[in-house]
């Protein structure tokens, strides 16, 4: 049977309700709708850690990070450990079953071991890009910070697409030689802020008419404090929307522009003799606030705008035009998926395959519940558990308030709902079920007899 080639695309920091095909957000994503039109959309997946470093270390690997000491980013805070070089890795695992191997874009998953580490044959980084950039047009120069900017290089230099090119090359390399499978990974940088985008694209949304988000009035009444916090230790505590709008129109217009460069890369695939044979997935590392709940970046929160993200799945044997509606991990799922699809051994993962999903019959037993994670960063170290069966959602936050949203009546999770005497069932059906999957997958926060008390048993005023 011949093996599927894998291209695997991940982005960083990029909103579910911020996609098309989502019907949310007017953001224009064509070719990622034409993705999810010929695919599986999956309207339920969610990451497992909304931080950079963490998320794309299990990917790798197949577990939370938790359980081997991942616990955020290496290069801000406290020093933590990385995944290392000698740890069960897929990619590896897939290079030794005779698939050509290659790595474009972000990495961030080691400070000194780069993707050739760990099953990569070959590796096009950001830096690669940069040199690449300061020779033809000098180092560039910007003024407006994390708030963003237009980049004044042309689109078609501009890093989305001189990535997509890159891609492409390495598809061309491949087809000349159709008796070896190939997995190629694409990380790209966007639209983690600062967004910069090129033109056309830095003009494609007008500020002033680019909706507000539906959470932006949020007063935090009965939230955690942290949450002012990050107000004030960004600078936007006095922000109002026409404040906020201008960098939520360039994040629109730097998702835009990754999107053509996506398209780029289908049109090649889908022209080519590889295209019939070839699993495409589309997903991001976790999601941003971009000024939801007038918060920036994605620290000390469990808001759907962080955790919420986009997964689409296309390849043979997916019928186009699903929408799944299961809970699923976007990132922890993948590695025992792509296993069971090309045949190499798996690790000790924590993921289900999707490929559950997708066979004909009776649906699977499949999980209820979606477990994330938080344990700080270069803010401090606030620790952070999430649970949510898809209605209602718990946040347990051990030095603060929790948190409670129906996400049905209120999906703008505005209404903390933690201490109505009403849902107190709920509360302790979900709490006693985030300390029973904690357990199970190995995470050492809840083991020690104080934060069993406080989660297992309530025990919070």
């Amino acid at each position: 049977m011949e093996k599927p080639n894998v291209l695997l695309i991940v982005s960083d920091q990029l909103r579910y309700d911020c996609i098309g095909f989502s019907r949310k957000y007017p953001v224009r994503t064509p070719n990622i709708d034409r993705l999810a039109g010929e695919g599986a959309w999956f309207s339920n997946a969610y990451t497992h850690i909304p931080l950079c470093c963490p998320a794309r270390q299990s990917l790798l690997n197949g577990r939370r990070p938790e359980t081997f000491g991942s616990l955020w980013n290496y290069d801000l805070g406290p020093p933590i450990p990385a995944l290392q070089p000698d740890s069960y890795s897929w990619p590896r695992e897939l290079q030794k079953t005779g698939y050509a191997t290659a790595y474009l874009g972000k990495w961030h998953v080691h400070p000194t071991f780069d993707p050739t580490h760990y099953g990569y044959e070959d590796y096009v980084s950001l830096q690669d890009y940069k040199r690449f950039r300061d020779e033809r047009y000098g180092a560039a120069k910007y003024k407006n910070g994390f708030f963003g900017e237009t980049d004044p290089v042309p689109v078609e230099d501009a890093r989305t697409h001189w990535m997509a090119d890159r891609t492409i090359a390495f598809m061309a390399q491949y087809e000349r030689n159709p008796s070896v499978p190939w997995h190629i990974r694409l990380d790209f940088d966007e639209p983690h802020l600062p967004c910069r985008p090129s033109e056309p694209f830095a003009s494609m949304y007008d500020p002033n008419t680019v909706p507000k988000w539906d959470n932006f009035d949020d007063t935090f009444t009965n939230k955690p404090y942290i949450q002012k916090q990050q107000l004030l230790t960004w600078g936007v505590e006095n922000y109002e929307w026409p404040d906020w709008s201008p960098t939520v129109a360039l994040y629109y217009a730097f998702i835009s522009q990754m999107d053509e460069a996506i398209g780029k890369i289908v049109d090649y695939l889908d022209h080519s003799e590889m295209g019939n044979n070839t699993l495409i997935i589309f997903t991001a590392d976790h999601g941003d606030m971009c000024g939801a709940h007038k918060m920036m970046d994605k620290h000390c929160v469990m808001y759907q705008d962080v955790v919420h993200v986009p997964l689409i799945i296309r390849g043979k044997g997916i019928a186009s035009g699903q929408v799944r509606e299961e809970m699923v991990y976007n990132l922890l799922d993948l590695p025992p998926t792509l296993s069971e699809w090309t045949g190499f051994a798996p690790g000790e993962f924590q993921g289900q395959s999707l490929m559950q999903l997708f066979r004909e019959g009776a649906p699977p037993e499949w999980r209820k519940e979606i477990v994330s994670t938080y344990n700080g960063q270069q803010f401090g170290l606030f620790i952070q558990r999430m649970i949510t069966d898809g209605r209602w959602k718990l946040v347990w936050n051990p030095t603060d308030v929790d948190e409670l949203y129906d996400l049905q009546d209120d999906p703008s999770e505005l209404n903390n709902v933690i201490g109505h005497e009403e849902m107190k069932d709920v509360v302790d059906r979900l709490r006693n079920r985030l300390y029973e999957i904690l357990m199970h997958e190995g995470d050492t926060m809840v083991a020690n007899p104080w934060m069993k008390r406080q989660l297992q048993k309530g025990m919070k005023l």
